[in-house]
C-alpha cells in the first residue's frame, strides 16, 4: 500500500491518502480540514479517489468530508454507528474550538467490526477500538503490515479519554487485545505525530506497554 501523510488544520491532523499501488484508487482517511492542499496532494500522487474513510467523528479528523465528497463524488465510509452523536455535534465542536461553522452529517455507511473494505486489490480490515471515542475503528493492511490508527495510539502515547463518553478502560484493552496482537513489525500511523511501530509501543509506551 502507497500512502502519504498531509497534517492539516492548526490541530496537525494526520490525513492520510492510501493508494492501492496496482490501481491507485485511494482513500481519504480522516480529512480533518484543509481541502485544497488534500486535493494537491491527490494529484501529486497521481492517485483516483475511491472513498473517504473516517476513524471517529471528531471534528479535526472529519471536517474537510463533506467538501470532498461533493467536490470528488465520494462516498463516506465510517466510523461505527457509536460515533453518530459526535457526528450530530459537530455545530457545538466548531463553536467550542473557534472554528468555521460545520453541519452535521451522516456516512454513506457505517462500519463494523471485523469487516473488510476493498480499494483496488487491496484490502483493509476494520477493528472496532473503542474508548477515545467509543466508535472509533483502526483500519488495517494485513499485506502491507501497515494500521491506520486514528488517535487511539501514538508514539510514546495514547489517546485521550476525558471527552463525552470516553473510556480509559476500553482503550487500553482496545490497544492490548487488538492492536498489539497484529504483530511488533506493524507500522501505524497516528492521527496526530509521527510513525511508529507496535512493538515499539508494546515495549516502551509508558501508559500502554508491556516490557518483555
Amino acid at each position: 500500500m502507497d500512502y502519504r501523510i498531509v497534517p492539516v488544520t492548526p490541530f496537525q491532523q494526520n490525513c492520510t491518502l492510501l493508494r492501492c499501488p496496482e490501481t491507485r484508487a485511494t482513500a481519504i482517511v480522516d480529512p480533518g480540514g484543509e481541502s485544497e492542499r488534500i486535493i494537491a496532494a491527490l494529484n501529486e500522487l497521481d492517485a483516483d479517489p475511491a472513498m473517504i474513510l473516517l476513524t471517529h467523528g471528531h471534528l479535526d479528523h472529519v471536517g474537510a468530508a463533506p467538501e470532498l465528497a461533493r467536490r470528488l463524488g465520494l462516498p463516506i465510509i465510517g466510523p461505527h454507528p457509536d460515533d453518530a452523536f459526535w457526528l450530530d455535534a459537530l455545530p457545538q465542536q466548531a463553536q467550542l474550538f473557534g472554528l468555521p461553522p460545520q453541519a452535521p452529517f451522516r456516512p454513506q455507511r457505517w462500519l463494523s467490526d471485523d469487516e473488510t473494505i476493498a480499494l483496488g486489490q487491496r484490502r483493509l480490515e476494520v477493528l472496532h477500538c473503542p474508548g477515545h471515542t467509543p466508535g472509533h475503528v483502526v483500519l488495517f493492511d494485513a499485506e502491507a503490515r501497515l494500521a491506520q490508527v486514528g488517535d487511539v495510539l501514538f508514539a510514546g502515547a495514547i489517546g485521550r479519554t476525558d471527552f463525552p463518553r470516553g473510556n480509559h478502560a476500553d482503550l487500553i484493552r482496545a490497544i492490548r487485545e487488538r492492536l498489539f496482537p497484529l504483530g511488533d513489525d506493524v507500522r501505524f500511523i497516528p492521527g496526530h505525530g509521527p510513525m511508529s511501530t507496535l512493538g515499539e509501543e508494546r515495549h516502551t509506551n509508558p501508559f500502554v506497554g508491556i516490557p518483555a
